[in-house]
């Protein structure tokens, strides 16, 4: 227990052979349950585990197939709800994430109430010197991205996955919808956001070792853009039209339509004009250009209110 809480930690493991008996020893004591699920890992990952049977606290799944961290975390969220857990933090089987930093995490649920808290290597200034350069440059874009579609726009390192949550928020989470892959974190973010959770960034350095990364950043740069689109579109839809439609969701629609005409009407008569070699007439060019001002004006006011909006 901690804090009169029941504490629950679900980790998962894909060939993590290596590391993870460090990361179940080193498990603070007032964890109550410690869930590590073998995501159908080839390189002995399981027989590590079985090693650590002795600790009661421990529960150990195994996949029949490899799901993802999306999809091990998930199917540890769900036994760690059957624990009657209240409050369930995730942590890598990596090494990356110290035990010993978990009750910052914890303390931002319980004692602050709320609904979600997340690690931010950004915060925590020594990271930044030890992380790799790829990883920050990566990291830097992909959280302006995720901001514009989760709606968290004062959340920072979206791709951190030591988090902790309240079981009542698990509880309203549909899991069908969030992504079973590395996208995971991102996902979780405009899965909470749909309802409203309050999220919180706890500055928590990560370790760097000789753990090797499964990510491929070029995988990740083509991907998780097209993964953000068609969720920003859901948010928009189903909080400001559906639930209850905002201004934020007519002056977006409006100034993508008045945006994008302008672009295309002008590029026509640019085009248009080069062709034939004649100058496009002021009128036609003002037609290109007062709809892109107005609708970029309107683009970045529907910005604004969406921040306004952001949960705290």
């Amino acid at each position: 227990m901690y804090k009169n809480r029941r504490i629950g930690v679900v980790v998962p493991a894909y060939n993590e052979a290596s590391q993870i008996v460090r990361v179940i020893r080193t498990m603070p004591d007032y964890v109550d349950h410690l869930i590590v699920v073998d995501d159908c890992s080839s390189d002995g990952t399981f027989a590590a585990i079985s090693d650590c049977i002795e600790d009661r606290r421990l529960a150990l799944l195994q996949t029949r197939a490899n799901l993802g961290v999306g999809g091990a975390t998930i199917e540890g969220y769900l036994k760690a709800m059957e624990l009657d857990c209240d409050v369930v933090a995730k942590m890598d089987g990596d090494g990356q994430m110290s035990p010993e930093h978990l009750q910052f995490l914890l303390n931002a649920i319980i004692e602050q109430d709320y609904d979600y808290a997340k690690g931010n290597r950004f915060l925590a200034g020594e990271s930044l010197a030890l992380m790799p350069r790829h990883r920050l440059v990566g990291n830097i874009m992909l959280t302006f991205v995720n901001k514009l579609a989760s709606g968290y726009w004062n959340i920072f390192d979206p791709q951190n996955g030591y988090t902790a949550i309240k079981r009542e928020a698990l509880r309203r989470l549909d899991f069908n919808t969030i992504h079973k892959g590395y996208f995971f974190e991102n996902d979780m973010l405009i899965a909470l956001n749909l309802h409203n959770f309050r999220v919180r960034d706890v500055a928590i350095p990560a370790r760097y070792g000789d753990e090797v990364s499964d990510l491929n950043p070029f995988k990740i740069g083509v991907t998780f853009p097209l993964l953000f689109i068609p969720r920003l579109w859901r948010r928009i839809y189903q909080k400001y039209v559906l639930r209850d439609f905002s201004p934020i969701a007519l002056f977006l629609f409006l100034g993508l339509f008045l945006f994008g005409w302008g672009v295309f009407f002008g590029a026509y008569h640019w085009i248009k004009s080069l062709a034939e070699g004649h100058v496009t007439p002021t009128g036609t060019i003002m037609l290109s250009v007062l709809p892109l001002i107005l609708g970029f004006q309107l683009v970045l006011q529907a910005i604004v209110l969406d921040i306004q909006e952001t949960p705290r």
